[in-house]
């Protein structure tokens, strides 16, 4: 099998995403979290569009004395690959990226000028960064477009002047796979009679929704490197996604004959951090690392996952960094996950009659509510043994969830404070808290009333609705003895939904510590 290179450009390309400007500080937290994903090459920035870019990637460079090449992006112009050169310098394997278009629409509308002119441009930019590096990558951009013997044409030349790295951009999203296929592997085929030590490389955008699939054909027709992003982020509508093409191969090595070096289980951090401090949120239904990729609602899937997980997850969650799977209670749930749910509050054996009363009850609770919660079920089973004439401390465990009575929440700029009424079992406990914000000391408030060690790791606030009576939809990650608990609740005031998620996340620790903290 090849081993396929991977260049991530998440501190370039992703950059250009408009509002997503990362500080210096930003850009070697994420570079660091790069070399521990373990991609081969990372493309730093573009050096000559400012000082503080210019900074940061000589900073990189700098740091950077073992782990993966570090490479800087340079339009073919002496100036621009001088400040290439001169901020990469110091790195271990310094490479210089060179860009230049090859379609009519580039040669002719962008630059001008003559395909003759244009060539000759790239061949004396090759020649010059080749006297300043030994290693040297030209993209021929907007290849898809291009007319294929002036692109030959334009390698060619530049393999000769000393290129060692040939990269083919779909940079406008035009390619489809069939075609992009064939592009490579006619490339592929010229290039390596050429010179067989040149690499080929790829590098999609996303603007029809191909990326992924146009960087994966490349690689089935003999790419050897491929650029990408994390959350498939960069111009317009992105790049291919670093995490969907390298899981793509995991999954199916023998189909590409080809696999890469990412160390997977990094993935889902990666994907948090540059979400975090670029301040774009990941999509809930992308693919690998979204919100809702380990998520089940409908009944029959989560019937099959809690008969057999490989009936609906081809990708195991810890191996891309998740945590578990996790099974979402609804009206569209079935009988399966509800007794899943349900039985850790009975002790008896229910009949099948009994069962169906408690279906039957879950049902209607959940035509009323968008979601259902730990503490809406034990709540439900409590109401059905109290019909019964029987006390639950007798039937079922874990008694002393916590339900979430009432809170009030003051923000200001002097003391943010938070007070707060739990049921507890019978009893019913208060609370109050000042904190750094509302939040803060809203949890601080209820940290102290539960008496746990739980840290925060995530807090998260999105839309699940329009209008002025939106719902608000809170996700958290709750940290209790170095394990992460996923929690959720959905509410028209965030308030609440921030408090019944933090106390769903606590819940969810005593079920499944099996904690008695009566």
């Amino acid at each position: 099998m090849r081993k396929i290179l991977v260049l991530d450009t998440t501190l370039r390309d992703g950059e250009q995403v408009p509002g997503a400007k990362l500080n210096l500080h930003e850009k070697l937290t994420i570079a660091h979290q790069l070399r521990r994903l373990n991609v081969d090459i990372l493309e730093a920035g573009f050096p000559s569009s400012s000082k503080g870019d210019f900074e940061a990637v000589k900073r990189i460079a700098g740091e950077f004395q073992d782990g993966p090449v570090i490479t800087a992006l340079a339009r073919a112009v002496q100036s621009d690959i001088d400040a290439v050169y001169e901020s990469i310098r110091q790195a271990q394997r310094p490479l210089i990226h060179i860009v230049l278009g090859t379609s009519n629409v580039h040669v002719e509308k962008k630059f001008n000028k003559s395909k003759e002119a244009i060539l000759e441009m790239g061949v004396n930019a090759v020649r010059y960064a080749k006297s300043l590096l030994p290693d040297v990558q030209y993209s021929t951009e907007d290849a898809s477009r291009s007319d294929f013997e002036y692109l030959w044409q334009t390698i060619e030349a530049v393999v000769k002047a000393g290129a060692t790295m040939v990269n083919i951009p779909d940079t406008v999203g035009y390619a489809v796979p069939e075609e992009f296929g064939e592009l490579i592997s006619k490339i592929n085929y010229r290039l390596k009679n050429v010179n067989d030590k040149v690499i080929l490389s790829v590098h999609c955008h996303n603007d029809t929704g191909l990326a992924t699939a146009n960087t994966l054909i490349a690689v089935k027709y003999g790419a050897d490197k491929i650029e990408c992003t994390i959350n498939g982020i960069g111009e317009r509508a992105g790049n291919a996604a670093l995490e969907e093409v390298a899981v793509g191969m995991k999954l199916r090595p023998e189909y590409y004959n080809a696999y890469t070096g990412i160390t997977t289980k990094e993935i889902k951090a990666t994907s948090k951090l540059v979400s975090n401090l670029m301040g774009l949120d990941v999509q809930v239904n992308k693919a690998v690392t979204g919100e809702n990729a380990f998520a089940h609602s409908a009944g029959i899937h989560q019937d099959g996952l809690l008969k057999s997980r490989e009936s609906y997850e081809i990708i195991r969650p810890e191996d891309v960094g998740v945590e578990e799977m996790e099974l979402v209670l609804t009206a569209r749930s079935g009988r399966h996950a509800f007794k899943a749910a349900a039985v850790q509050f009975i002790q008896e054996n229910l009949a099948d009659d009994e069962f169906e009363v408690l279906f039957a009850m879950f049902l209607e609770l959940a035509d009323a509510k968008k979601e259902i919660y730990i503490h809406d079920i034990y709540c439900l089973v409590n109401d059905y043994y109290t019909k019964k004439g029987k006390n639950q401390e007798e039937t079922g465990r874990h008694s002393h969830l916590y339900e979430l009575i009432s809170s009030q929440v003051i923000s200001n700029d002097v003391f943010p404070s938070a007070s707060v009424k739990v049921k507890h079992g019978g009893e019913v406990l208060e609370g109050s808290a000042g904190g750094a914000g509302p939040i803060d000391a809203l949890y601080t408030a209820l940290k102290n009333i539960v008496n746990l060690d739980i840290g925060l790791v995530e807090y998260k606030i999105t839309s699940v609705s329009r209008g002025k009576e939106a719902m608000g939809r809170v996700n958290l990650q709750l940290d209790y003895n170095g394990k992460i608990y996923p929690a959720r609740a959905v509410d028209t005031d965030i308030i609440r939904a921030s408090a019944v998620a933090f106390l769903n996340g606590v819940n969810n620790i005593i079920l499944s510590l099996d904690l008695d903290i009566s």
